[in-house]
């Protein structure tokens, strides 16, 4: 292994319950479920965006906090648009560009005096249909954003990619913008995600170094071997931390990472550092979409947490599951 000490990621004590939940009111944003959190800071409070679904597709709202744990009704920043090329039916901001460094409050940063993030959008009304594309956005107060840019499209990159692309993570480093994303081979039935980059000086003209995937699919049996997903890419000294998530033919997803001294060659880390909890858990079946920002010197690792559930009406849906924001440490706290 390449000496990086995984102690270092290590957040083995859980919250086992939603941070932020599905609202369950009908006609909301939110009204079936939550999902992809990324958590920064701005102006001495915490910011978390997340997208709900309401039956037609995503749209991303902002909450805020003071302690990382009580968080305020989310606010839609990102909403859909019947008259944009792209977000007719979902918008995803996923990552806003922050402070590198691991052991940080996540600062947003400002270039040019503007907050700059990046969004994924299904071109069909639905959960994740059709072949989606990543496109960026900026914003004066994090309440309003307008895209920038041009739009990484599935049919511009590697075989891997073809069928879509997905979360994204965006971050810059000596002068570059860096966009890691998951994107699947195929469009529909029985798809595999892979982890790639692309890079560009001005978030206009983007370079996708290699034709292949910098995280693949582990082998048969691997936690990862049918998805290598949303990664979150992070600063530890002189390495960079690639937390993503794996999805194996289980049928359970869980956290894992990888290390990078270039933020271009990845080494996959043999630990997992989230596992989905026993049954009846706030994670019995998905603990995946890492986001990870630290508080006096304690990682507190978000993610997205899915339970099984008996079949359940909310407004006109049927739900088998629940689906919801909850969090690990490295460290134990209070808890409430």
């Amino acid at each position: 292994m390449s000496g990086y000490d995984p102690a270092r990621i290590r957040t083995p004590y859980k919250a086992d319950r939603l941070l932020v939940a599905p609202s369950g009111e009908p006609g909301r944003f939110d009204e079936l479920f939550v999902d992809c959190p990324f958590v920064a800071s701005d102006g001495g409070e915490y910011l978390m965006t997340y997208v709900g679904f309401d039956g037609t597709g995503y749209q991303t709202a902002l909450s805020r906090s003071r302690d990382l744990e009580s968080w305020s009704p989310g606010q839609v920043v990102l909403p859909r648009d019947p008259g944009h090329p792209y977000r007719s039916y979902n918008a995803a901001l996923t990552s806003i560009v922050r402070d590198n460094r691991l052991h940080s409050d996540g600062q947003v940063s400002r270039i040019g005096g503007r907050a700059v993030g990046t969004y994924h959008a299904y071109p069909e009304p639905g959960m994740e249909t059709g072949a989606a594309i990543i496109g960026f956005c900026v914003s004066d107060d994090l309440l309003s954003w307008t895209d920038t840019g041009s739009v990484l499209r599935p049919q511009d990159g590697g075989a891997w990619e073809r069928g879509g692309l997905y979360k994204s993570w965006l971050l810059r480093h000596d002068g570059l913008y860096y966009c890691f994303y998951n994107a699947k081979n195929r469009t529909y039935d029985g798809w595999r995600e892979q982890i790639g980059y692309a890079v560009s000086p001005d978030l206009e003209h983007w370079e996708r170094p290699g034709r292949t995937p910098v995280i693949p699919n582990g082998g048969a049996g691997a936690f990862d071997e049918r998805f290598a997903s949303d990664p979150c890419v992070l600063r530890d000294g002189d390495w960079w931390v690639m937390f993503y998530f794996g999805l194996s033919f289980d049928g359970h997803a869980r956290e894992g990472y990888a290390v990078s001294r270039d933020l271009r060659t990845w080494e996959k880390g043999t630990e997992i550092l989230v596992d989905v909890g026993p049954p009846g858990s706030a994670d019995d079946t998905y603990a995946h979409k890492p986001a990870v920002v630290a508080r006096d010197g304690r990682l507190h690792h978000f993610y997205t947490a899915v339970r099984r559930a008996e079949p359940y009406r909310v407004g006109a849906h049927t739900m088998t599951e629940r689906r919801g924001v909850s969090v690990a440490w490295s460290r134990a706290g209070a808890r409430r």
